[in-house]
């Protein structure tokens, strides 16, 4: 194999090395540990978790009116990113070993993208080696010239003196080379979404949705979409045992159904227990990477309560190792989406119905709430806001997506709801966390149809329908007003949340339409309450 087309002139490589070798250079050679369940544990060094800020796209005309410019996406010129392309290619001409690991992102074969990993880590070969979708060794044997390679010198920093660089830290993009260029930085995360950030800008341009979310199906093949910010429950509501997982994070929307973009799971893992998430917790075996996690010297075994070196602690492994995984990871035409959030000011209902226009908003807007002790300095309710949640990884404006996802929505009569796992009963501090007895029973009463033809009540500051009955749920739960000691307080932390809601989304609201505009919180409702 020959890898000179990409600059590297370092003959000391391995191609698509099996986990079993790769398990033995992570021992010798980078401080690899293998566990008592068989993973192998590792250490991301300094940065343990992915840096947005040091993210940067090279602004070339072919592509730049596409990108949504600003503080997601930040420019960088030609002559930067060529600068820390030749500086990671030097780095890693100049190691002992290098690997390569060739895979795929999509599992629908019209869509797939070709990806070379060119990394001097073995751990990081591994992690690719779970994250990609794996080829055969036919498909490895034709496998041809990838459509993108990524440089992972993160080993390396980046000299702050290149044009469009800020530190030691730099993660650049070149849509027009197929390159993606990684310094100082060693979190194997910066892998994952650069290939999804990837997957962002190309597919919406064959009319394609891209969506970070995770996806099931039942067994009359109906699939249900979840999307959430970290925290709201998309992860354990989408590990259902009487359904089969398509993909935990990553999948795209074509004329034909969904796709898993990814061949793995990269799972938070903090806290983690057998007892909770017992399909999580039986695939951190034998091929397995854990990345920043506490063993005990002795035994091996993994403290997942420590937090000593991040709470962001991972765990990467084969989709196949989730027992009821669907493979290959494809399924049909979504019947419903589920937009999930976690209110901490005990204001959003349980479950409600959105119109196409109010899902447009709400996945705009992407919101949920840190609540007290979640960050230092958080002492009260935080909103927070992602557009189409996951704005970190966008290429395009959120409406751009906001708009296909509409469309599919439309075309296909899936049915969006908004499904608040956080708080009821009051705010934080003062009322209680919603019963996940509840929000499952909520989420089987959608996959059953039984909340399709309830009669609705509209929220009167919201304007979402409100289901008026759900088996398995006491009716006064789904109006929250209704769960409050004091309506007033109820009135004043709603009318808190719409300002907040209003707020965000002026960001976005030049180039939304009059449909998506109307689906938020009503002004004229939120002024009223003001001015009484």
């Amino acid at each position: 194999m020959d890898l000179t087309d990409h600059g590297i002139t370092n003959r000391q490589f391995i191609r698509n090395a099996s986990p079993a070798r790769l398990y033995e250079h992570a021992v010798q050679f980078d401080g690899g540990v293998i566990t008592s369940s068989g993973a192998i544990a590792t250490r991301s060094g300094e940065k343990t978790g992915r840096s947005p800020g040091d993210k940067r796209i090279v602004e070339h005309a072919a592509s730049s009116e596409d990108i949504w410019w600003g503080s997601v996406n930040r420019p960088i010129g030609a002559p930067g990113f060529a600068a820390n392309r030749q500086r990671a290619i030097d780095f890693l001409n100049l190691q002992p070993r290098l690997y390569v690991v060739d895979g795929y992102a999509g599992w629908d074969p019209a869509c797939q993208l070709k990806i070379r990993i060119i990394c001097s880590r073995p751990y990081h070969a591994l992690f690719m080696h779970n994250m990609l979708i794996r080829p055969s060794a036919e498909q490895l044997e034709s496998f041809g010239r990838p459509d993108y390679v990524v440089y992972n010198a993160g080993q390396f920093p980046a000299d702050p003196r290149t044009d469009g660089v800020d530190g030691g830290t730099s993660v650049g993009l070149s849509f027009e080379s197929g390159e993606f260029v990684i310094l100082g930085t060693q979190y194997a995360g910066e892998m994952k979404k650069g290939v999804f950030t990837i997957m962002n800008y190309l597919m919406p341009k064959r009319g394609v949705l891209s969506m970070h979310c995770s996806a099931n199906v039942g067994g009359d093949d109906d699939v249900t979409l979840f999307f959430g910010l970290s925290g709201t429950g998309k992860t354990t509501l989408s590990a259902d045992p009487r359904r089969q997982l398509i993909g935990d994070d990553e999948h795209c929307w074509t004329s034909d159904g969904v796709f898993n973009i990814e061949g793995g799971c990269y799972a938070k893992c903090i806290g983690l227990s057998a007892e909770k998430e017992p399909e999580i917790f039986s695939a951190v075996r034998y091929g397995s990477v854990l990345e920043n996690t506490v063993q005990d010297l002795e035994t091996r075994e993994v403290d997942y309560d420590c937090s000593t070196i991040t709470e962001n602690t991972r765990a990467s492994y084969p989709i196949e190792y989730i027992p009821n995984a669907k493979i290959p990871c494809v399924g049909g035409h979504p019947k419903n989406i589920v937009l999930l959030t976690c209110d901490a000011f005990g204001v959003l209902p349980p479950v409600s119905r959105l119109t196409p226009g109010q899902a447009m908003y709400h996945f705009i807007n992407g919101y949920t709430a840190k609540v007290a002790g979640t960050e230092v300095g958080v002492t009260e309710p935080q909103a927070t806001f992602s557009a189409c949640y996951g704005a970190a990884f966008l290429a395009w404006h959120p409406t751009v997506y906001a708009e296909l996802l509409a469309e599919k929505i439309r075309a296909h009569q899936a049915t969006p709801w908004l499904v608040n796992t956080g708080w009821t009963g009051g705010a934080y501090g003062a009322g209680r966390r919603m019963s996940l007895p509840h929000t499952r029973a909520i989420i089987d009463a959608i996959h059953a149809g039984d909340l399709d033809s309830v009669t609705t009540l509209p929220d009167p500051v919201f304007g979402l329908h409100i289901p008026t009955s759900c088996p398995g749920v006491p009716s006064h739960v789904l109006t929250p007003r209704a769960t409050w000691n004091d309506p007033h307080e109820y009135d004043a932390s709603a009318r808190r949340l719409a300002h907040l809601f209003h707020g965000n989304f002026d960001k976005y609201a030049d180039q939304a339409t009059a449909e998506v505009r109307a689906g938020g919180p009503v002004r004229e409702t939120v002024e009223a309450m003001t001015s009484g």
